[in-house]
């Protein structure tokens, strides 16, 4: 095999396409998942952020606080830090340390600190004087956030839920890189570790298209969603 050179890269007859589509469904599995995850730990964790930034009160500053502190913590920590350093915790949890299934607490422990101050920051933006508004007609603090905060938020949540999403695709690459499967894990081992450059170009391309289908997908709810361009 002929490992030196730009020649190197196209010699797809080295590629092993079963085990190429295997780590490529496991990709998008460790992404569907986790984005699932940390859409609805963001945006509670968000919302909470949100809803106590101003009360007074003890317990609201406190909560506030705690929160705020795990957030910044969490979403400070490189994410090859925190796979090592949430081993021990993932092995309580998915019971094993290897495959697809045990990078999803890291996925989701790093991704959505990241996406609640996002949400927290698209909530902010909403016009405090239609929330007013709102409240003087005897809406309670629920019937806010489902009729005023989400619905007003929907296309910078969808944004940056795109954003995340991407995040979390390159993230699946560098999980892969210590055992957890997918395209990172099929490049390094058998790309990277094996001299096969083909399998480390063909890993690549299939990442950047996940990429770009997620940013198309991305950018079209949010302009179906985004009721100024009506």
């Amino acid at each position: 095999m002929d490992n030196q050179g730009l020649s190197s890269y196209f010699q797809f007859k080295n590629v092993n396409w079963p085990n190429m589509w295997s780590a490529t469904w496991e990709t998008v599995w460790m992404t569907l998942v986790s984005m699932i995850l940390v859409a609805v730990i963001g945006i509670a964790l968000g919302l909470i952020l949100f809803e106590t930034r101003d009360k007074k009160g003890f317990w609201y500053r406190v909560l506030n606080f705690v929160v705020s502190v795990l957030v910044n913590i969490f979403r400070s920590i490189p994410y090859i830090i925190l796979i090592v350093l949430l081993l021990p915790i993932t092995k309580n949890i998915v019971g094993t340390i290897i495959g697809p299934t045990a990078a999803i607490p890291s996925l989701v422990i790093s991704a959505a600190p990241f996406y609640a101050r996002m949400v927290e920051s698209n909530f902010r933006e909403i016009d405090n004087g239609v929330i007013e508004a709102v409240r003087s007609m005897g809406a309670t603090n629920w019937e806010i956030i489902w009729k005023v905060l989400i619905p007003e938020s929907t296309p910078a949540l969808i944004a940056g839920a795109t954003v995340t999403t991407i995040s979390l695709i390159s993230y699946t690459a560098m999980a892969g890189a210590i055992g957890a499967g997918g395209l990172g894990n099929l490049a390094y081992l058998d790309g990277f570790q094996s001299n096969n450059n083909s399998i480390t170009l063909v890993a690549t391309v299939i990442i950047l298209i996940f990429v770009f289908i997620a940013q198309f997908l991305g950018d079209t709810f949010v302009k179906r969603t985004d009721k100024r361009g009506l």
